[in-house]
């Protein structure tokens, strides 16, 4: 695995689009009440850099958004540096489905089967995770 080649312009969008999804995940945070933003978990590049440069637009690899005890309800992960397939998995905590996303072909946001994922999209997953009964 060589670190020392630039990322390409396909990844350097995948990952500008998944920083972006975590600017959302902080906003639907701060404007919703019982639900925190919290970090997971970092990027293998940033723990293991040494003395490379790190060159993605953030450190964090995997997300949450969770209840005020810090209880996970929706995960958000990224795929590392190294994967082939650059992906963004949507988890429910409590749930079996997930989503994937993808960076579109023109790299300006991430998709769903073709289907840009949106902000809107993500609050109104949020609402309706933090909505179901727990126990």
């Amino acid at each position: 695995m060589s670190y020392a080649r630039g990322m390409t312009e396909k990844d350097s969008a995948f990952y500008a689009a998944w920083a972006e999804l975590l600017e959302w995940m902080r906003g639907v945070a701060a404007e919703t009440d019982g639900v925190r933003f919290e970090k997971e978990g970092d990027f293998p590049d940033y723990i293991y850099r040494m003395e490379r440069p790190y060159d993605l637009p953030t450190t964090v690899m995997s997300a949450s958004l969770s209840l005020p005890n810090g209880r996970p309800v929706l995960i958000a992960y990224a795929s590392p540096r190294h994967a082939v397939f650059k992906e963004v998995v949507l988890h429910p905590f409590d749930g079996h489905a997930y989503r994937k996303l993808t960076v579109a072909k023109d790299g300006t946001h991430l998709q769903e089967h073709g289907r840009p994922f949106t902000r809107e999209r993500l609050k109104h997953m949020a609402d309706d995770l933090f909505a179901l009964p727990r126990a």
